[in-house]
């Protein structure tokens, strides 16, 4: 068995190719002031490889792209017709605890939505749960007056 092993690491196939990317959406915030803006883009990044769906927003400035590509590919293709061109930075407005935050709320946002930015987490409420824990029927040791 030693020597067969041996022997079928050498016979053994290896594939050249890479792994197959997956599908994927890229949404890319670029400016487009006219058609002609529109149109370079979208036939720049339509000839990619990969591409199966291209959707161009003009009003809220936004390329979204699906298919099998590389988003960084898709970003250096779409800056190379000239345009300035950014990874979308918003979310919907109702998936933010504190939309009005500093850094979050932004003017130039689409309607309905706001910067994806890091929440601040809310304080603890820890000295509240102590005051509460004294006034309670679990504890033995709660005030009695009551």
């Amino acid at each position: 068995m030693g020597a067969l092993d041996y022997l079928s690491n050498f016979c053994t196939v290896t594939s050249t190719r890479g792994k197959k990317k997956a599908m994927q959406t890229v949404e890319i915030k670029v400016k487009m002031d006219c058609d002609g803006c529109e149109r370079r883009v979208k036939n720049a990044v339509k000839t990619m490889k990969g591409v199966k769906n291209l959707d161009v927003n003009r009003k809220q400035s936004r390329v979204t792209v699906t298919g099998y590509v590389d988003p960084n590919k898709v970003l250096k293709r779409v800056k190379s017709t000239g345009k300035r061109a950014e990874f979308w930075p918003y979310i919907p407005y109702n998936l933010v605890s504190y939309p009005y935050v500093a850094g979050a709320y932004d003017k130039r946002a689409p309607a309905g939505f706001v910067r994806n930015v890091t929440q601040a987490i809310p304080p603890s409420n820890a000295t509240d749960e102590k005051i509460t824990h004294l006034f309670s029927d679990d504890n033995p040791n709660a005030c009695s007056i009551m």
